[in-house]
């Protein structure tokens, strides 16, 4: 099997247990001093590559793992997620440094990706199913389709095989399935693929100097150009509180008299 050449893509994301408010100008979400951090699904994927090399749960190729390369496109802000991926396994970054509110779609990301995984000659692409500030869900099926390799989605367990052959086992409703694939390709992470670590001191020192490049989109010839225009964000209204009733025969009544039969 061939050696590989794992990329990771990560997202800086307004954290999970954050609560978000529209902005002001109702536009998107407010984003300014509020807290941020590495895309859950994607520290899932940091934590794979990592399990993959480490031969962990049967995981580990049998061609080894060559590099972990984390990557991302953000603000400068988005360093210090690239930093927690090298402190939890990655071998080097890649930062392509965008303005401070400016944003990719995932068309634009997907080129990105493609001209990245040529550059570095990768051969296996682990990312996140969706990030949880769009909840798109396009990245990693778009990049697959540009890069005419297979793509395996929404994996919660990963098998190595013999001649580059790759087992991945797919959440689906009412149950899983199971694909198999040979590389290159490209895989997205469900939430029960693994539990991610925490990185420990010692590690996040040396994080701290370990290689990150920084580029810019033109080094890739990728436009960040919008194709989507975002007319209005407004909350949803609140929830109206429910009512009691005895018995069913209440229950039944209520209806009726809401004319839901």
């Amino acid at each position: 099997m061939s050696a590989l050449r794992i990329l990771v893509p990560i997202k800086r994301v307004i954290d999970y247990a954050v609560k978000v408010r529209v902005n002001k100008a109702q536009t998107g979400v407010e984003t300014a001093g509020v807290k941020h951090s590495i895309n859950p699904f994607d520290d899932l994927s940091v934590e794979e590559a990592t399990l993959i090399r480490e031969e962990k749960l049967g995981r580990r190729a049998p061609g080894g793992v060559e590099e972990i390369c984390a990557f991302s496109a953000g603000p400068p802000k988005a360093q210090e997620i690239l930093r927690t991926a090298l402190a939890r396994g990655a071998d080097r970054a890649i930062h392509v440094e965008l303005k401070e509110g400016e944003d990719l779609e995932p068309l634009s990301v997907a080129k990105l990706l493609k001209a990245v995984v040529e550059q570095q000659k990768s051969n296996l692409v682990i990312l996140g199913k969706q990030s949880i500030d769009d909840d798109a869900n396009q990245t990693g099926q778009m990049l697959a389709g540009l890069l005419g390799w297979p793509q395996a989605t929404q994996a919660c367990k990963i098998e190595f095989g013999e001649a580059d052959a790759v087992s991945v086992t797919q959440e689906i409703d009412g149950g899983t399935q199971t694909v198999r694939a040979k590389l290159p390709m490209v895989i997205t992470t469900d939430l029960r693929l693994n539990e991610p670590r925490f990185a420990t001191l010692p590690k996040i020192m040396k994080a701290k100097k370990m290689p990150l490049e920084k580029k810019t989109l033109a080094d890739y010839g990728v436009s960040g150009e919008k194709r989507l225009k975002v007319l209005k964000v407004i909350e949803p209204p609140p929830r109206q509180g429910g009512g009691k009733v005895e018995n069913v025969d209440g229950l039944i009544s209520k209806l009726k008299e809401l004319g839901a039969i």
